[in-house]
């Protein structure tokens, strides 16, 4: 991986947010501190990197608001957040079976659950992935980071 095709700052405009559990709140910064260390993500058009990323939701749409270092705009697109509202919700539902099932459930219970889980979240890293190959190339792990915060912008009270 070249040393410019990397993010190598994330923001989150989480104006729309109003509570997290600590949970969503501990998978937000892990997300974003791993995404931090590792990750290969590359404009399609060419514009070089390192890029710094802004990431909302606007008017039912996932806005990436990709800048240069210095926080200059360099380029903006947007995806529906209606595709992956199912995929989001699911994975919801999976996380919270999850929580309740590791304070009760047998080992091979948990392990069940946490294979779900982890299917849908590659489900949702691939989906990102693809929608986002027109503008962006990014790896897997990058795919799986974002997917996280995507999910983290969803949280609605």
């Amino acid at each position: 991986m070249a040393d410019t095709n990397r993010i190598s700052s994330i923001q989150l405009d989480e104006k729309s947010v109003v509570r997290r559990s600590p949970q969503v709140e501990h998978e937000r910064k892990v997300a974003i501190f791993d995404l931090l260390e590792d990750n290969e993500f590359e404009l399609v058009d060419g514009a070089d990197g390192p890029y710094g990323l802004h990431l909302g939701i606007e008017e039912n749409r996932l806005i990436f608001d990709v800048r240069h270092e210095d926080d200059s705009p360099l380029e903006r697109f947007s995806l529906p957040i209606s595709v992956f509202r199912k995929t989001v919700k699911d994975y919801f539902m999976i996380c919270d079976s999850y929580f309740e099932a590791i304070k009760t459930k047998t080992p091979s219970q948990i392990e069940a659950i946490d294979m779900a889980r982890r299917g849908l979240h590659n489900e949702g890293a691939e989906l990102l992935k693809d929608r986002m190959a027109e503008n962006v190339t990014m790896d897997r792990p990058t795919a799986r980071r974002l997917f996280t915060l995507v999910c983290v912008l969803h949280i609605r009270a």
